[in-house]
């Protein structure tokens, strides 16, 4: 398991083929009136990004740039996408699994897929109901 985000990057930069990094912000909004080790809530996407690994300096560099677009969000989903033929995937290429993505977060559904860190880089696990 990544335990971190310099792992996942460190890991989207090791394998066989080049890849593209899927990132979508999420707003939590907890349901749970008090404060426990487990939490009942919504999440909402914030926006999303792709980016290649090597765009990528560090957590605190990508918080930065995040809040720089909108300050609103908790977590971040992430998720690798490989290119073939030792060619990355494009933005364009990005474009449809991102929508997935966006969809995926939003219904609660097949989110066991992703790396999800909070602003602090810690990594969280989430279930869906």
């Amino acid at each position: 398991m990544i335990s971190n985000f310099s792992e996942l990057l460190k890991a989207a930069n090791e394998q066989d083929q080049p890849q593209r990094l899927l990132l979508l912000f999420a707003k939590a909004e907890s349901t749970s009136k008090k404060k426990k080790q487990t939490q009942h809530g919504t999440l909402s996407p914030v926006m999303c990004v792709d980016k290649l690994p090597a765009d990528i300096a560090s957590f605190s560099e990508l918080s930065k740039e995040a809040d720089s677009v909108a300050k609103d969000w908790d977590f971040v989903f992430a998720v690798g996408l490989s290119g073939q033929n030792g060619i990355a995937p494009t933005e364009e290429e990005a474009e449809p699994f991102l929508n997935k993505m966006t969809n995926d977060v939003t219904s609660g559904q097949n989110i066991a897929q992703y790396a999800i860190f909070d602003r602090e880089e810690n990594p969280i696990m989430i279930q869906a109901n």
